[in-house]
């Protein structure tokens, strides 16, 4: 008979630790809390709008170990359409200035070189370091199923780039602007307010514009939800089993290895094999009663710092709004939206370039901003109604300061705050992508096993500063590897 895995959790880890497993003959089920499989990477239909909650773009769309996966669980196929944007941000400050961000490095060096010709010298070199750490890209295989001969290809390859990574490894992006000395006010004072008001680590900052740069960070025409049910799609077609709204309450324990899990409903399901693709927090802190902890563990939910949850107002707008720049960031410093003040400014995107989102000759816009778990976490009953209906108000007159009579065609309004995500997902205080990759953390991670429980796997954005949908996925392959290490079987991605 084959082994049993029970999965806690369909997201985009779960789904892909399911496709993996029926791939190498294990009998699977993946137990889901919500009615659809996908998790945070999700959207909303509202009247024939499609609200998308997650995908902007997505590493690995032309090549690489991401890649590989996104091609093995069904994510991308020869149906799937990918934009590669020309833009990836364009900044608009107070006084109405903007800022632009290309996605290929010699054309935003050239727009910088013309904005800033005093600092030529640090734009190169920015620039050019950004081409350079291009080559750093995630191991196939799961730490502990490295061979010396894997090691040693992937450390000859990135030889050239280990000098920089020592020197960045611990700087964030608000040193290496210090670093950089640069001169000219207008450059620093943008790059300081997109990636310096936090410890965002300089690393994370260069390799996301060589991602961009290599056409490899691309947009996948349809968004979150059809990306999800591809995934599920092939899941099932393998012969797995998907339960959706069932909640996992508990995983069940016996003699230092884990047998199976308790439903909310009280439902028992036995297994072999117990991958939790859940919350990180509830896993360990509830499912498992903070019985199986490392000191890594402790560390990192006890200091290190989380990505700040959104709030996202979505506009389904009855006339055809076109836009060159899909993300606009606006500064917005003395503004507020409901209870939160903008101290990051709010994000437009439009969508119209992707015509599945939308019926034809109308848009779908959407306005997001940051906003503390803090001032959501005991908001509940009317009041909570209260502040949704405010952040409507002040989202709407936002809007209509870039579109004057929008008002006449707005059609469908729909707001998604922090407790949303923790409804749907279970998420820890709303953090969407979990914990900021910063100068500290970057190159530490969670393992996913757990010392002295046996039979036991987690994965998940949940293991690894930046979180995201690429190393989910991944970590739901590597699981599976994992597994079948243990099993004495030959893996097979195929």
């Amino acid at each position: 008979m084959s082994k049993r895995i029970v999965i806690i959790g369909g997201g985009i880890a779960g789904l892909s630790a399911g496709i993996y497993s029926q791939r190498n003959g294990f009998d699977t089920e993946i137990i889901e809390m919500n009615n659809l499989p996908g998790g945070q990477c999700t959207a909303w239909d509202r009247k024939g709008y499609r609200f998308d909650h997650c995908l902007h773009w997505l590493v690995g769309t032309a090549r690489g170990p991401y890649h590989q996966i996104w091609k093995e669980t069904n994510v991308i196929n020869d149906g799937v359409k990918i934009i590669d944007q020309e833009i990836h941000t364009k900044v608009v400050d107070e006084n109405g200035d903007e800022f632009i961000i290309y996605t290929n490095i010699d054309r935003w060096k050239n727009y910088l070189l013309e904005m800033a010709p005093e600092d030529s010298i640090s734009i190169n070199r920015m620039c050019n370091e950004m081409k350079k750490i291009s080559i750093l890209e995630t191991s196939s295989n799961p730490p502990g199923m490295r061979s010396w001969v894997d090691s040693l290809n992937m450390y000859i390859k990135i030889m050239p780039v280990i000098p920089l990574f020592l020197r960045y490894k611990t700087k964030t992006v608000h040193d290496y602007i210090e670093i950089l000395n640069f001169k000219n006010r207008r450059l620093i004072y943008f790059l300081d307010a997109l990636y310096g008001q936090s410890d965002f680590s300089v690393i994370a900052f260069l390799m996301m514009l060589s991602w961009f740069d290599q056409n490899n960070a691309g947009y996948l025409v349809g968004g979150s939800l059809p990306l999800t049910i591809r995934m599920s799609e092939k899941y099932k077609a393998l012969g797995g089993k998907l339960s959706l709204v069932n909640k996992a309450d508990k995983i069940i324990v016996s003699n230092d290895k884990a047998t199976g899990i308790i439903l909310s409903n009280g439902t028992r399901i036995d297994a072999d094999y117990v991958i939790s693709a859940a919350d990180g927090y509830t896993t360990i802190f509830k499912m498992l009663d903070g019985k199986y902890q490392t000191e890594q563990i402790k560390e990192a939910y006890t200091s290190w710092p989380l990505f700040t949850p959104f709030v996202q107002v979505s506009f389904g707008i009855n006339k055809k709004i076109k836009s060159t720049v899909a993300n606009q960031l606006f500064l917005a410093k003395g503004m507020s939206i409901g209870r939160t003040s903008l101290e990051k400014g709010y994000t437009l995107m439009n969508y119209s370039f992707d015509t599945t989102m939308a019926p034809r000759e109308k848009t779908v816009i959407i306005l997001r901003f940051e906003s503390p778990w803090e001032l959501w976490k005991d908001l509940s009953g009317e009041e909570y109604l209260t502040e949704k209906k405010q952040i409507e108000k002040d989202a709407v007159a936002i809007l209509k300061k870039q579109f004057p009579e929008v008002d006449q065609y707005l059609e469908v309004i729909d707001i998604a705050t922090p407790k949303t995500g923790v409804r749907y997902t279970g998420v820890w205080k709303g953090s969407y992508e979990g914990f900021l990759p910063t100068n500290q953390n970057l190159t530490k991670n969670i393992g996913m096993t757990l010392p002295k429980l046996n039979n036991f796997y987690m994965c998940g954005q949940w293991l690894s500063p930046g979180g995201g949908i690429p190393p989910a996925a991944q970590s739901g392959k590597w699981a599976i590897q994992l597994i079948c290490k243990k099993e004495q079987m030959k893996f097979t991605a195929e």
